[in-house]
């Protein structure tokens, strides 16, 4: 299904899913954590993948424009990224101490933002929410 939604979008960009874009979305796929470009480029590597860095950079706006992922920013100023999930949407607080990213997920929450769209007559379609502190071990 994500593979069809992002060459429909790449269709839309008058651009093909190539072998090396194709090999990037897989990978992606396979991750079950944050990551950061360098980190999908050496997995990419150690499989044996010819993607250069530079693939890597330029396929990650694609993704993100498309709705398959999304940025998450790390107090160590570089970003982070994670696979949109339709199923289990989730926020994250994260320790400006370690860098430690906790994930989480409030029906209450969720609930007052469908809440004031409804209020604003406004259609939301996605959200992210990130709070910046400090974890247990660092606070």
């Amino acid at each position: 299904m994500e593979k069809q939604k992002f060459r429909e979008f790449l269709t839309t960009k008058r651009l093909k899913l190539t072998k090396e874009r194709n090999e990037i979305l897989d990978e992606i796929l396979d991750m079950k954590k944050h990551f950061d470009p360098e980190e999908l480029f050496v997995r990419l590597k150690t499989k044996g993948s010819k993607v250069s860095r530079a693939s890597v950079y330029r396929t990650i706006p694609l993704l993100i424009e498309s709705g398959l992922l999304e940025e998450v920013e790390r107090i160590d100023r570089h970003a982070h990224y994670e696979r949109v999930s339709e199923d289990r949407h989730h926020d994250h607080m994260i320790c400006i101490k370690c860098g430690k990213v906790i994930e989480f997920y409030s029906p209450t929450l969720e609930m007052l933002q469908d809440e004031i769209c409804q209020k604003e007559k406004f259609k939301g379609i996605r959200h992210t929410l990130e709070i910046l502190g400090y974890c247990e071990k660092c606070g």
